[in-house]
């Protein structure tokens, strides 16, 4: 049966790091889009490029605390050049007498040379006056680049443990006696913000035992450690490279880690591409911010195409990173013909920038004729295509980079942010953008967030099958019913009775797709 969420809690229900939240009702949805404190004030959680994590608002308050003054507030990144980006675009925004309060500083913990395998982890804080909250926000919004929930308790407790100081290059002159540990008052816990705050002791995602051992001894280990100083990087550079490997499609077991590594590679979704040419990035948003960045460096400061209605901060970041954008809005046939006419005209462009299909309206353009356009008039094509998947859809032939969200469909478990980058090695523009990737690249994705999705997407293939045959079911139990959703409409039949016959068919179309 379905089970209403109540409004603002995390979905599934009890998710320390879920990426979905309750809003229950159309209303709901209504006064979270209009800000309406009903549903703002109810929110425990929420998406988080929309929602600032909790367990981040703490780390930044401490910090504040800390190293700023009381009107301040701060955005958290995990490098200096994400937090650049955030202090410039701020600067750019604000009255001039204020630009100069904006700054940066960056603490890191302690970086053992005895011990190579110890992730040394970083924050980057862009501390600014809090009336420009909003400002900053478009940044960690749109670029999706800010440090994920579990950096953040990891870096809470170092910080708690006097194991997160001041990088050396941000400590005043008169505050060099302090480096290691901070103000002396702040050697006690006396923030109040942050004494009310419990990081998790772990981070199990849903439906998984908090007593489950997916990768034995091993895994145990490194989430016994997690706070500590010697966090382990060799299990997390396996997973990182199992969902690189998955991602180009020459990995598809189920097994735990261990094994599929060691399993024989299948073919890849494209002659010659190896998981070399795939690139894992914070959040799916930052995929497509950072190829657009690494476009720019490549091939020069030019204009880019926006081709369908997109997800919305797609067509933002090209417009407010660069020389900005033409949008297309409808990706029809004959807004083709319009570009074609300007491409014709002696237009010149960076790159278009396209949904295969669109979010939300489905809308699937033609790739065929674009790459055609692209080979003819010298622009890359970038292709989202987060809701087709790998599975369904090969878009990476008539594209340059294929970019994608790693948080929905191919993790599924709703309860850890990630994308992807993969050049097409076979692209006109390859050998640039590996060049400027080898320069440029910043593998910021945390170790925890990508244990967590290689966990969750092994049986990302299975997956996708299941998710295929119940659309199909949904949607022919939907086709085959039209009055009873106007019955629905109009108040003569209830909704939950709908919703009992809908899963009945989902149970029947899981039967059909369940291996004997």
């Amino acid at each position: 049966m379905f089970h209403q969420v109540p409004l603002g809690s995390s979905v599934p229900p009890e998710t320390p790091h879920a990426v979905s939240v309750s809003l229950p009702t159309w209303d709901a949805n209504i006064g979270y889009e209009e800000g309406q404190d009903w549903v703002v004030k109810a929110m425990a959680t929420g998406y988080p490029r929309f929602f600032i994590h909790k367990s981040i608002q703490a780390l930044a308050n401490e910090i504040i605390a800390r190293y700023g003054q009381a009107a301040d507030a701060a955005m958290l990144f995990p490098s200096e050049k994400a937090a650049e980006i955030c202090r410039e675009f701020m600067a750019s925004r604000v009255p001039v007498h204020d630009a100069g309060r904006i700054r940066i500083i960056g603490l890191t913990t302690p970086d053992d040379e005895a011990e190579q395998k110890t992730i040394v982890s970083n924050v980057f804080c862009v501390i600014y006056p809090h009336e420009y909250f909003s400002t900053a926000k478009q940044v960690w919004q749109h670029s999706g680049d800010g440090i994920s929930s579990r950096r953040s308790e990891f870096l809470f407790k170092a910080l708690q443990e006097n194991h997160l100081s001041l990088i050396q290059k941000y400590v005043p002159h008169s505050d060099m006696s302090r480096v290691s540990k901070g103000p002396r008052r702040y050697q006690r816990d006396e923030s109040s913000f942050a004494s009310s705050f419990k990081p998790h002791q772990t981070s199990q995602p849903a439906g998984k035992s908090a007593n489950s051992s997916p990768d034995g001894p091993e895994f145990d280990r490194f989430i016994e450690e997690r706070f500590g100083r010697n966090l382990d990087t060799t299990l997390a550079n396996k997973a990182k490279l199992a969902v690189k490997r998955r991602i180009a499609g020459s990995l598809r077991e189920t097994s735990d880690l261990h094994v599929a590594l060691t399993a024989p590679p299948s073919e890849t979704r494209i002659a010659g591409l190896t998981e070399n040419d795939v690139y894992l990035y914070p959040s799916g948003m930052s995929s497509i911010f950072n190829t657009h960045q690494i476009l720019l460096k490549a091939r020069g400061q030019l204009e880019s195409i926006c081709f369908g209605f997109p997800y919305v901060d797609t067509l933002k970041i090209l417009q407010k990173w660069g020389p900005g954008a033409v949008f297309y809005g409808t990706a029809s046939a004959e807004e083709i013909d319009q570009l074609e006419s300007r491409l014709e005209r002696g237009e010149r462009f960076l790159a278009l920038f396209t949904e295969f299909p669109g979010n939300p309206l489905l809308i699937s353009p033609d790739l065929e004729r674009i790459r055609q356009l692209a080979d003819k008039y010298d622009f890359a094509v970038v292709v989202d295509e987060s809701i087709g998947n790998f599975i369904n859809v090969n878009v990476l032939p008539f594209a340059d980079v294929v970019v994608s969200s790693l948080t929905k469909i191919f993790s599924g478990d709703s309860n850890v942010m990630g994308g992807s980058a993969v050049l097409n090695p076979n692209g006109r523009y390859y050998k640039a953008l590996k060049e400027v990737l080898h320069r440029e690249y910043e593998d910021n994705y945390w170790v925890e967030d990508a244990l967590v999705l290689e966990r969750n997407s092994r049986d990302f293939v299975s997956r996708i099958h299941r998710i295929n045959a119940h659309t199909e079911a949904a949607t022919k139990f939907l086709k085959s019913s039209p009055l009873d959703l106007v019955r629905i409409a109009v108040g003569l039949e209830e909704e939950k009775d709908l919703l009992i016959r809908l899963e009945r068919a989902l149970e029947a179309a899981q039967n059909v797709a369940r291996p004997n």
